[in-house]
């Protein structure tokens, strides 16, 4: 694929298809038909097309869609969870951007028995090596004899971000799944399954991304 003459290999490339001219085997490429997808992503599994190490991708869950997709954002290899997958470059980018603040929440358990005071010190917001974080909602779910189950949702989406926050008050994350985006939930969807987006919850999106028009779903 080329855009605007320059050759591109990456899948996370981001194209404006009012403003960018993109070609594939020289032929010029149309908008067409929008797709939008609900992943449950297990661990174990690269949010990228392909590793050169041979490991398996989310594409690889995805061998019953027969349309080019890409996710919006990642996931860590030992994080599972809702991934989002779609061709709508700009809808990725919006729910990415931070300035938009889409809230994505996660579920993680810790390897000791967080205080009160380190709940509240990332409920403020602490600093990472890049700079402080926004303040974060967080919630005991529960404590068993060595560990703390702890929600956690941001408005970021930093390089593993919810793991250095724990780390940056003296925990470690043991297990971590995200379980939404806005108010996009994974319910009963079976780990490494997809489905489509309904037309509510890509409207609850486009509304938080900044766009009001509704595009044409799968």
């Amino acid at each position: 694929m080329c855009v605007n003459g320059n050759r591109v290999e990456r899948s996370d490339f981001w194209v404006d298809l009012g403003r960018d001219r993109v070609t594939l085997d020289g032929r010029a490429v149309r908008e067409g038909k929008r797709y939008y997808l609900l992943l449950y992503k297990p661990t174990g599994f690269l949010t990228t097309y392909k590793d050169p190490a041979g490991r398996p991708t989310v594409y690889d869950l995805l061998k019953d869609f027969d349309h080019w997709i890409f996710p919006v954002g990642r996931l860590d290899l030992d994080t599972s969870g809702l991934l989002l997958m779609t061709n709508d470059a700009q809808f990725g980018e919006r729910l990415t951007n931070p300035a938009f603040k889409v809230p994505k929440t996660y579920q993680l358990k810790c390897s000791t028995i967080l205080s009160e005071a380190q709940l509240d010190r990332l409920r403020s917001g602490v600093t990472l090596d890049d700079g402080p974080t926004r303040q974060a909602v967080v919630t005991r779910l529960r404590d068993s004899e060595k560990y703390s189950h702890v929600e956690l949702t941001i408005t970021e989406g930093r390089n593993r971000q919810v793991r250095r926050m724990i780390e940056a008050v003296g925990g470690k994350v043991l297990k971590l799944v995200r379980t939404s985006i806005g108010e996009i939930r994974i319910g009963n969807l079976k780990i490494g399954k997809h489905r489509p987006l309904t037309p509510e919850e890509l409207s609850g999106l486009m509304r938080r991304g900044g766009r009001g028009k509704r595009p044409k779903t799968a």
